[in-house]
């Protein structure tokens, strides 16, 4: 499965959690963050609401390897693609997880990325 940094709020806010997760999941520590939007994922299913987050980071952020908190037996193998390459994954399905979806269609329509 190809998607997003993302992870349950343990005790913090939204902000906190995305940055926490950035670090664990890509070995990023990034500085400013910006709230986008929330949205539920399933209204009349479940009460779950996604915060989805964009950021901007350079290589000189790298602190770690990523790859997930181990204590949390996560297994995660970091990619970087081009945006480009990212929106043709979505049109061939290849990228099928909808929180990443809808941020790299927010990316798209906001001009996030030249």
């Amino acid at each position: 499965m190809i998607e997003a940094c993302a992870g349950l709020l343990e005790k913090e806010n939204a902000e906190e959690a995305i940055r926490r997760e950035t670090e664990e999941e890509t070995g990023y520590q990034i500085a400013a963050v910006r709230k986008v939007m929330e949205a539920y994922m399933s209204p009349g299913s479940v009460t779950e609401i996604l915060y989805f987050f964009v950021a901007e980071y350079s290589s000189s952020m790298k602190v770690g390897a990523g790859g997930g908190a181990e204590e949390e037996d996560e297994d995660i193998e970091v990619l970087e693609m081009s945006f480009r390459t990212a929106m043709e994954q979505v049109r061939t399905g290849e990228i099928k997880d909808a929180k990443t979806i809808m941020l790299l269609q927010y990316a798209e329509i906001n001009k996030l990325i030249e």
